[in-house]
């Protein structure tokens, strides 16, 4: 069965996680720079079948596009551009960020972890994939 990848997409940094190959549990996958993501992307596509990906969609509290949206529709429009077989599925990524800094707190994370921007952004990726694959059935 074919992996489903999620994307935390940022201007500077992309957390990027993935599924297992039964699409049970989702993982982090890696954090990479904003203008290396499609790169790094097709790399991975070449060597494993995605059923989809799944991109998080930034809205503000009232359901209205965040600041940041203008920018994650033109990453989308790449995404289907480099990979017009793949659907691209959107997920709403509200309050993720937070939601991955309680995580690595519960996880027990040291504080000098837990700043690590990186690490945010890969939990925020399963979280957006967690919460796809919980909906998708």
């Amino acid at each position: 069965m074919p992996r489903i990848v999620a994307v935390d997409y940022g201007t500077k940094r992309v957390g990027l996680a993935v599924t297992d190959p039964l699409q049970i549990i989702a993982t982090t996958l890696a954090t990479v720079r904003a203008h290396e993501v499609l790169a790094y992307l097709k790399n991975y596509i070449a060597t494993e079948p995605l059923e989809c990906i799944v991109v998080g969609k930034p809205l503000q509290m009232d359901g209205t596009d965040s600041q940041s949206a203008k920018h994650v529709e033109k990453f989308v429009s790449s995404l289907a551009k480099n990979f017009p077989d793949i659907p691209i599925k959107r997920i709403d990524e509200r309050l993720t960020s937070r939601m991955a800094t309680a995580s690595m707190l519960e996880m027990g994370l040291k504080k000098k972890d837990r700043q690590k921007k990186e690490t945010v952004d890969q939990i925020s990726a399963v979280l957006i994939l967690q919460t796809y694959l919980a909906n998708k059935f």
